[in-house]
C-alpha cells in the first residue's frame, strides 16, 4: 500500500479517525507530564504524546488484521516518519494557500456516519467515551483533506501526458481493452446435460424459445431468470454484473455486440445448454452524443453600493432594453462585470453540460433559443443570459482520449507521488530525537 493510500485510508476508518494525537487537537483527557519533542521538522515539532496516540490507534487497527505485530522500535520508526511527512505536507499546503471549506468537512463527517451507520449523536457519544470532542475530529478531517488536495494538485501537475502518449496507448491492446465498452449483462441458462438425448435437448430448446417469446412480449427478465434459469446468478435476477467483451466467452461476446441496451438475444446453444443474454446497460463505446449550448450573458456583482435588489433591478432593465431591440453584445460590453467574456459581448462560446455552476446550467437549460432568461443569482453575482444555438456533438473520440489520458495519469500517479515524497523529505530539515 502506498503512503498516499495509507493517508486516505485513515479517513475511511472510524477508529483511526478518532485518535490522531495532540497536533490535531484530539488529546486524551487528563494532562501528560513532561511531553518531549521526538522530532524537529523545519519550524515545527513532533511530540512524544502524538507518537503514542498515533501508535495506539494503528495498533488497535492492526490487531484486528494480523496476529503478530511488528516490533515496537520498527513501529515507532514508521509512525514517526509518517508524522514527519504530514508536518512537511501541511507546511507546503499553507504555502500554497490550500483552504478547506466547512461544507467539505460536513460532507466528510456525513460519509463517516453513513459508512458506520450511526447518527451524529452516536458519533459524539463515541468521541466523548474516549475523551475526545467533535471539534477535534473536524480539525483532523481538515488536515487530511488539506493533505489530499495538496497531493492531488501537486503530483498531477508533475505528470505530463502528451497527445502521442495517448495515441500510442489507444493503439495498444491494453489501451483498446481499457477504453472498450462495459456491458451489464443479464443471463438465463436452460441447462442441458452432456449425456442428454435428442428429446431432452429439444425440450430444453423449446423452453428457451418460450422464455424468449415471453420476454419479447414484455415479461420481466429478472423474474424469468429467477423462475427458470439454471445459472448461479438466477437468484440475482440473472444479473452477472459489468463485463468487457474480452472477459466473456467468444460465443457470448459475439451476441453482445449485436444487442442495444435493453435488448435480449435469441436463445443460442453452447455445451452447457441454451442461453439468453440481455444488455441491461452499456457504458462507453459507440456514438457519444452530447448536447452543447452556445450562450452569452451579462453579470452584475453585488457590493457595498450594489445590493441584491439593485443588481436584479438593473438586469431587469437591461433585459427590457434588449427585448425592445438594443444589441445584447453592446450592453454586455458596457455593463457586464465578467472580465472573461465582456469584451466578446458576453459570448461564452459552446459549452457542454457541467461546465458552469448549477444555477447557470439550470437557467441555460430552461431558456429557449434566442430567448433571454429572467435575472438569476449564482455565487458570482446576478446574471441574465441568452441562448443563441444548441447542437448535438459526437464526443466519442474526445471522450475516449480523455479516458485514456486519465488511465495513464492514474498509472503514473503512485510512482510520481513516491518521487515527490522523497524530494520534499530530502529538502526539509529534520532532526530525530527519539
Amino acid at each position: 500500500m502506498s503512503k498516499r493510500q495509507n493517508f486516505l485510508g485513515l479517513s475511511m476508518m472510524l477508529g483511526s479517525l478518532l485518535l490522531m494525537g495532540s497536533q490535531l487537537g484530539l488529546a486524551q483527557t487528563g494532562s501528560v507530564s513532561l511531553d518531549r519533542v521526538v522530532a524537529i521538522v523545519d519550524q515545527d515539532v513532533v511530540l512524544e504524546s502524538e507518537l503514542n496516540d498515533r501508535k495506539a490507534s494503528i495498533m488497535e487497527r492492526l490487531r484486528g488484521q494480523y496476529q503478530q505485530l511488528p516490533p515496537e522500535d520498527v513501529l515507532n520508526k514508521q509512525i514517526l516518519e509518517q508524522l514527519i511527512i504530514e508536518r512537511i505536507e501541511l507546511a507546503l499546503a499553507e504555502r500554497y494557500e490550500i483552504k478547506i471549506e466547512e461544507s467539505e468537512i460536513d460532507q466528510a463527517i456525513e460519509r463517516i456516519l453513513q459508512k458506520n451507520q450511526i447518527s451524529l449523536a452516536q458519533l459524539e457519544a463515541d468521541l466523548q467515551r474516549q475523551g475526545l470532542k467533535l471539534d477535534g475530529l473536524r480539525k483532523q478531517l481538515r488536515n487530511e483533506l488539506t493533505i489530499s488536495n495538496l497531493q492531488q494538485g501537486v503530483v498531477n501537475s508533475r505528470i505530463k501526458v502528451t497527445d502521442q502518449d495517448i495515441t500510442n496507448f489507444l493503439s495498444s491492446s491494453d489501451g483498446k481493452y481499457a477504453t472498450s465498452p462495459d456491458y451489464r449483462i443479464g443471463h438465463i441458462l436452460i441447462a442441458v446435460s452432456s449425456s442428454a438425448d435428442a428429446d431432452a435437448v429439444a425440450e430444453a430448446e423449446k423452453q428457451a424459445n418460450d422464455i424468449y417469446q415471453k420476454l419479447q412480449g414484455g415479461s420481466d427478465f429478472a423474474q424469468m431468470a429467477i423462475s427458470y434459469s439454471n445459472d448461479q446468478a438466477a437468484l440475482q435476477g440473472g444479473d452477472i454484473g459489468w463485463r468487457k467483451l474480452a472477459q466473456l466467452p467468444e460465443l457470448f461476446g459475439n451476441q453482445m455486440l449485436s444487442l442495444a441496451p435493453g435488448q435480449v438475444s435469441k436463445p443460442f446453444r453452447s455445451g452447457a445448454g441454451f442461453h439468453i443474454l440481455k444488455n441491461i446497460e452499456q457504458r462507453g463505446g459507440g456514438e457519444q452524443l452530447v448536447e452543447q449550448t452556445h450562450a452569452r450573458h451579462i453579470l452584475v456583482k453585488t457590493s457595498e453600493i450594489m445590493d441584491d435588489a439593485q443588481a436584479r433591478q438593473k438586469l431587469l432593465e437591461l433585459k427590457a432594453r434588449i427585448e425592445k431591440g438594443e444589441d445584447f453584445a453592446k450592453l454586455a460590453r458596457d455593463n457586464s462585470e465578467d472580465t472573461g467574456s465582456m469584451l466578446n459581448g458576453g459570448d461564452l462560446g459552446w459549452s457542454m453540460p457541467g461546465m458552469f455552476v448549477a444555477e447557470f446550467e439550470e437557467a441555460m437549460k430552461n431558456t429557449p433559443i434566442n430567448g433571454i432568461s429572467r435575472p438569476f443569482k449564482s455565487q458570482f453575482g446576478w446574471h441574465i443570459l441568452q441562448v443563441l444555438e444548441r447542437r448535438k456533438e459526437d464526443m466519442s473520440d474526445k471522450m475516449k482520449r480523455n479516458q485514456a489520458a486519465n488511465v495513464l495519469r492514474a498509472r503514473r500517479f503512485d510512482e510520481e507521488f513516491q518521487l515527490w515524497l522523497t524530494q520534499i523529505r530530502e529538502e526539509a530539515y529534520v532532526e530525530i530525537k527519539l
